[in-house]
């Protein structure tokens, strides 16, 4: 099991410096089994309206997969199949997983590289990837991997921890002829280097003048990981580019602090070899990438809707920012048109966590929302939840991670409950738009949708909403009330009851 790693940037860096800082610097801290999930304040709130309904299936052709990773639980083989068994009451039938090179690599602390066949699957200790990955894959259940960093310190410019500082290309093409060779049948989707954008991932981020650089070791290192992929026989391998975090700088000739990482639009033309007008370089090919993958995180105060000033950071809220980059990118045969956008980590920040959490029932409304935004979006084909389980809060002030579905001592949240049957309720002009979706459900189905009209009334049944065949739906009511949920019955006869919404 891949060990956690700390964040290099301490939260209370995050918690001095200026506002500017605070706003850009976020996702610069260390990447490791605490994934940082700064997250917001949302405006989707509801009033009053007359009476009557109007009820229609949401467009069956619109599907966005959902990835869910839970690293502590599924690597683990003690709690690997209650695990399993959560997300398949869940609805999940897709994972995440994200594999360290050096966690698996011979010798990884040597300064010097060992001997050993490094296109071979045999030289490497899978551990419980492998296990984790055979069994989703015996689930029929489709699985990204994510490869990336830290690199055995052998494969680094500079042999220094955290052993991200260049890593080298033509080492992480073997290994990734390996990794095709030992997981290709099994995996469905590849993505190469999380969060490369950050400092604590791949360095450096920016030269000494202030240009970034960290988009053009990215590209080595992504066409060395696609090559390596068709080299263990994988004929024409999905790969994801970017797997960005927000945040970050896009400054040029200006100093920038040390800890800084590169702000995801700039980070995707410095690895698409265009400057900031989207002209390319001629010496520069199209990437092969089958879609980008972007961390939409944002911070707590704000919400799912809030959009950066920062014209070069992307959110939740800000996804046409990535979306005009793209098909700019797209014109100028940087990557192929219409490039999909794949959202392959989110959750929200709740209590107990004291920096960033919002309530229980804010971070499953949020939630839901964030889910439905990236729905609207035609171009995306994929939203994520990090976290099964909150990571336990330290002890010495460390940033953790609180955006499960349950407590670390295992609690339910109610998003939970609402996770398998997401809802949000949005006020319009003539009443309230009710968007949902049956994750269980793979086929037509009917879902019932309740409302509670005033502080100490019951729920009543507002409507029974037919979904449509991928199970969404949609509703238009004017009918007023103060909180809405959603109740489903499987074929199996489970009950779902997803959390009041308001």
């Amino acid at each position: 099991m891949r060990p956690q790693r700390a964040r290099l940037s301490a939260l209370t860096a995050i918690l001095t410096r200026s506002s500017f800082q605070r706003s850009f610097c976020f996702c610069q801290w260390r990447r490791s089994r605490l994934r940082t999930a700064l997250l917001s304040a949302l405006a989707a709130i509801l009033a009053i309206a007359g009476s009557g309904l109007a009820a229609g299936a949401a467009d069956a052709s619109h599907d966005q997969t959902t990835f869910f990773e839970a690293p502590a639980e599924l690597l683990d083989p003690a709690t690997r199949q209650g695990a399993i068994q959560q997300l398949q009451y869940l609805g999940v039938n897709a994972i995440r997983v994200d594999m360290s090179w050096g966690s698996v690599a011979p010798s990884p602390e040597a300064r010097n590289q060992p001997s050993f066949q490094a296109g071979s699957p045999g030289s490497y200790d899978w551990g419980e990837y492998g296990e984790l990955i055979e069994e989703a894959h015996s689930l029929h259940w489709q699985v990204l991997l994510t490869v990336g960093g830290p690199a055995p310190r052998w494969a680094t410019s500079n042999g220094k921890a955290p052993y991200v500082t260049r890593p080298n290309p033509h080492d992480f093409e073997q290994f990734m002829s390996a990794v095709a060779r030992r997981f290709g049948g099994e995996v469905s989707l590849f993505a190469i280097w999380n969060e490369p954008n950050e400092f604590g991932e791949l360095q450096p981020q920016f030269a000494r003048n202030g240009e970034p650089v960290a988009g053009r070791i990215y590209r080595g290192l992504f066409q060395a990981g696609y090559e390596g992929l068709k080299d263990g026989g994988l004929r024409n391998p999905k790969v994801l580019m970017g797997e960005t975090a927000p945040g970050g700088f896009a400054v040029r000739g200006k100093k920038v602090p040390s800890y800084a990482g590169v702000a995801p639009i700039t980070f995707l033309q410095n690895a698409l070899c265009l400057n900031s007008k989207y002209v390319k370089n001629p010496h520069c090919g199209t990437l092969p990438a089958f879609g980008y993958a972007q961390h939409p995180y944002v911070t707590n105060t704000m919400g799912p809707f809030f959009v950066p000033k920062n014209p070069n950071n992307v959110t939740i809220g800000s996804l046409g920012r990535l979306v005009t980059a793209l098909n700019r990118a797209g014109k100028a045969h940087a990557v192929r048109p219409s490039l999909p956008i794949f959202l392959t980590e989110f959750g929200v920040m709740s209590k107990p966590n004291r920096y960033f959490g919002v309530s229980w029932g804010k971070q499953a409304e949020w939630d839901a929302i964030a889910e439905r935004i990236a729905w609207e979006h035609a171009r995306v084909y994929a939203f994520s939840q990090y976290l099964l389980e909150d990571d336990p809060l330290s002890k010495t002030g460390a940033v953790s991670f609180q955006t499960g579905l349950e407590t670390a001592s295992g609690v339910k949240k109610p998003l939970y409950f609402g996770f398998p049957v997401p809802l949000t309720v949005t006020r319009t002009k003539h009443g309230y738009a009710l968007w949902g979706f049956v994750r269980p459900a793979h086929k037509v189905t009917e879902v019932t949708i309740l409302v509670q009209r005033s502080k100490h009334a019951p729920y009543t049944r507002l409507a029974v909403v037919k979904t449509g065949s991928l199970g969404y739906w949609q509703l238009h009511s004017n009918v007023n009330g103060r909180f809405w949920r959603v109740r489903w019955i499987s074929p199996s006869g489970v009950r779902y009851e997803g959390p009041p919404i308001k």
